[in-house]
C-alpha cells in the first residue's frame, strides 16, 4: 500500500489529485505548468503507458527537465512523434484524445469557463490570456479535467464570457450545439474536488481538501453548491508522487515561487535543468521507461 506524504503543499495536493484522473493507456492533451506536473506524476507512478500530447506538436514525450512553455524544446524529449500544432489539434478534433486538462479565470455550475476577459467584452475591466487551444479541447476531448484556484470571486452564477464550453445551460445543450466531446468530468481546485451530475449536469462537491471548512467552500461559490452525501476528504499525495514532483521541479517553478528565484539568473536556470535531468534519468530506469 502506498505511503502518504506528511509533508506536502497545496499545489502538490492538486497535482496529485489531477494525476489520479489520468488512466493508464490514455492519450491526454496537457498544457505546460501544473497540468504537466500532474501528467508526469501519472506517467511515473500508476500510468506508465499513458501518453501526453502537447499543443505545439509533440506526442508521447517523457521530459526529464522542466518545460517552460508549450513550444519548449524539452517537450520533444523521448517523444514518439513531433509534428505540428495543426496535426495535434486535428487529432483531438477527430476524437482521438481521451482527456484534456484546462483552466480558466471563472467557472459556472455547468463547468463553462472564462479565460478571455473580466467585465463586459465591449467595455472590459481586465483582458485575460484568451482561449489558446482551450475552446477546441473543451469542445472535442472525450472528457475535460479542470484545474483552477478557488478564491471567492471566480465561481460565478454567470460568466463574463464563455471561452470554453462545459455543459452550456444544462442537459442536452452540448449535443444541441453540435459539440462532439464529452464535456467536463472533474474540477480540482484549491479547496476541493468537484464532479458533474449525470442528469442535471450541475457541479457538486465530492471531496474537500484537508483543513478546508465546508462553510468556507459554500461562501466562495455564488450558487447553492450541491454536496455529495458521501463527501470525503481529498486523498493526500503519496511519498512517491511528491518525490517525482520535487525531482522534476527542484526550484518549485510550478509548485511554488521558483520563477521569482530564477528571474534574470541564467546560471540558476541551467543548473535547475541539470539538477533534475540525472535523477529523472535514474527514475526512468527504475520504472522501465528508459
Amino acid at each position: 500500500m502506498a505511503e502518504y506524504a506528511k509533508d506536502y503543499s497545496l499545489p502538490e495536493l492538486m497535482a496529485a489529485s489531477v494525476a489520479r484522473e489520468i488512466n493508464d493507456g490514455e492519450l491526454c492533451f496537457i498544457g505546460v505548468g501544473m497540468p504537466l506536473m500532474a501528467a508526469t506524476i501519472a506517467k511515473f507512478t500508476h500510468a506508465p503507458n499513458f501518453n501526453m500530447m502537447v499543443e505545439y506538436g509533440a506526442v508521447g514525450p517523457s521530459p526529464r527537465r522542466l518545460p517552460m512553455c508549450v513550444d519548449c524544446a524539452v517537450n520533444n524529449e523521448r517523444a514518439y512523434y513531433t509534428g505540428t500544432q495543426r496535426e495535434v489539434m486535428g487529432a483531438q478534433q477527430a476524437g482521438f484524445v481521451d482527456a484534456a486538462c484546462i483552466s480558466g479565470a471563472q467557472i459556472d455550475k455547468y463547468g463553462n469557463l472564462n479565460s478571455t476577459c473580466i467585465g463586459d467584452y465591449q467595455n472590459l475591466k481586465v483582458r485575460l490570456a484568451g482561449s489558446g487551444g482551450a475552446n477546441d479541447l473543451s469542445s472535442s476531448a472525450n472528457r475535460t479535467i479542470i484545474m483552477m484556484r478557488q478564491d471567492g470571486r471566480n465561481f460565478v452564477n454567470k460568466l463574463d464570457y464563455i471561452t470554453s464550453p462545459g455543459y452550456l445551460d444544462g442537459p442536452g445543450a452540448r449535443e444541441k450545439a453540435g459539440l462532439l466531446g464529452g464535456g467536463p468530468h472533474v474540477a480540482v481546485t484549491t479547496m476541493g474536488v468537484y464532479r458533474f451530475d449525470n442528469e442535471t449536469r450541475e457541479m457538486y462537491l465530492e471531496k474537500i481538501h484537508p483543513g478546508v471548512k465546508l462553510e468556507d467552500i459554500k461562501r466562495s461559490i455564488q450558487w447553492d453548491i450541491a454536496v455529495s452525501p458521501n463527501l470525503i476528504e481529498t486523498e493526500p499525495p503519496t511519498e512517491e508522487q511528491v518525490m517525482v514532483m520535487r525531482t522534476l521541479d527542484p526550484l518549485k517553478v510550478y509548485l511554488g515561487n521558483g520563477r521569482e528565484v530564477l528571474a534574470g539568473d541564467f546560471e540558476a536556470f541551467m543548473k535547475m535543468f541539470e539538477d533534475s535531468y540525472w535523477p529523472m534519468t535514474e527514475l526512468m530506469k527504475k520504472k522501465g521507461l528508459l
